[in-house]
């Protein structure tokens, strides 16, 4: 029986009618008819496709392919998307291991850039801690007090302030209301819970450097308003870098008898690795700039995530337990972040964390899997670290070195999204060879910088030099 391809029943009773006149005789006929009268059946909507297989409905809004086999042309149409291209089906499990960070950001999902330069806003919390700027003598009264605050704009009327450092009167930490600003820096307190022998409330002596802690704002009974708050996100950019590798085969060497079963895309995989290690090291630790190269004119270069982030924390070279404890407290505090975060690090740093005994207090024994890579977990009471160690740290000079990643705040841009083209520089007169080249143009941003922290190892020789300095002062 000829194919079917038709989306409607005119069109078929017309292809019925062709066949008729031609010597598939009454057989041909019969089957037509079947055919029609299953169409109906099915509900004759003029949307089914028939090409050497019939499709029906399925009972729960499938769809089934029967009489004849099921073949690209049938799937696309059937189910538009369910066939990927190969390339970026394998490219996620090509070593994963090796490239942690593009990994993890292929597994996650990019977002579409519509230009070589991506520009995006990050916004964090206001800061809850200060201290004093000058010591205060306190006061003797009930009047306000005025204090000098480290931090400019710290502190606004109405808000409260712990001071977890000075135990008040009634033996729970000092709590003082600002009734006032005056200046950036300067603001009038009175107290909360400390009296004096009369019952008055005073605000007690502080030294400078005492540590105020902000808390949140107390309302009179007729207050309607208060002092109005907003958020200015900060804008930031970066740039897309073009990654490409191409591969080419010659004509007589893909004929050639080979021992091993080496084939084109053998060569694939492996150009798709290289390329891969070689986007990790600009995505980590790139420089953001534009070159002009003589011949080929302005060439873009993507920042890496390594400069992009916000905190730092150094660990001593005798590492203990606590100084892990620590660190954990530096990543997980503070910055409103995941309880689950990720440190990548260079094989330095990795060895002397297994080399440390753990109590009860950090586990480091776990062992999970997640976006196809395997991580030992460090869980403390502050969140849980997925360690792995990161070749490219080794390979860029961060042996010691380490970064704790937020993976709810890495952020990779695609302007051109990973793909493969076919090269025909054998009709073009090149080159007598199969070829392709696959390209990428993408960037990778921190969007809340404050969540990631660099760790920086002292070695012997820095720990010297530290202590060294600390005496001569």
């Amino acid at each position: 029986m000829k194919n079917f391809n038709v989306k409607n029943l005119s069109g078929m009773i017309d292809q019925m009618i062709q066949w008729v006149k031609s010597d598939n005789g009454v057989v041909t006929l019969l089957v037509a008819i079947a055919t029609v009268a299953l169409w109906l059946a099915l509900g004759g909507d003029g949307d089914m496709i028939y090409a050497s297989a019939a499709v029906v409905a399925g009972t729960a809004g499938g769809t089934h392919v029967t009489d004849g086999p099921l073949t690209t042309s049938v799937a696309e149409e059937v189910a538009p998307g369910l066939l990927r291209s190969e390339i970026d089906n394998r490219i996620t499990k090509i070593r994963p291991m090796a490239t942690p960070v593009d990994q993890i950001t292929r597994c996650s999902g990019s977002r579409a850039a519509g230009s070589m330069t991506v520009q995006y806003y990050s916004v964090d919390t206001k800061e809850t801690e200060t201290e004093l700027a000058k010591a205060t003598e306190g006061s003797s009264d009930n009047s306000p007090l005025t204090l000098t605050v480290a931090k400019e704009n710290m502190f606004e009327a109405s808000e409260t302030i712990l001071v977890p450092s000075i135990t008040a009167s009634n033996g729970q930490p000092l709590v003082l209301y600002v009734v006032s600003r005056t200046q950036p820096k300067t603001v009038n307190v009175i107290s909360v819970n400390n009296l004096d022998t009369s019952s008055v409330a005073v605000v007690p002596a502080m030294a400078k450097g005492t540590k105020l802690i902000r808390m949140g704002r107390a309302a009179g009974e007729l207050d309607v308003q208060t002092t109005s708050f907003e958020a200015v996100p900060t804008k930031a950019d970066n740039y897309c870098q073009i990654f490409k590798a191409q591969i080419e085969q010659s004509t007589l060497m893909k004929l050639a008898n080979k021992e091993v079963g080496w084939t084109f895309s053998d060569q694939e995989e492996v150009a798709i690795y290289d390329m891969r290690l070689g986007m990790e090291k600009n995505f980590l630790f790139g420089t953001k700039a534009k070159v002009n190269d003589p011949t080929k004119g302005e060439v873009y270069l993507t920042g890496g995530i390594w400069n992009q982030a916000g905190r730092d924390h150094e660990l001593p070279f005798e590492m203990k337990e606590d100084d892990l404890v620590s660190m954990c407290y530096k990543a997980f505090t503070k910055n409103n972040g995941s309880t689950r975060k990720i440190l990548l690090a260079g094989s330095k740093l990795v060895e002397k964390i297994n080399q440390m005994n753990f109590s009860r207090l950090v586990n480091a024994q776990e062992r999970v899997t997640k976006w196809g890579i395997d991580f030992n977990e460090i869980v403390s009471k502050f969140g849980s670290l997925y360690v792995l160690p990161c070749e490219t740290f080794d390979q860029c000079g961060h042996e010691c070195h380490g970064l704790i990643l937020d993976p709810e705040y890495v952020t990779k841009y695609c302007h051109i999204p990973f793909q493969t083209e076919k090269l025909d520089l054998r009709t073009s007169g090149q080159r007598n060879t199969d070829a392709i080249v696959i390209t990428e143009a993408s960037c990778m941003v921190l969007r809340y910088p404050e969540t990631h922290v660099r760790v920086k190892w002292r070695t012997e020789a820095e720990e010297a030099a530290l202590k060294a300095a600390e005496e001569e002062q």
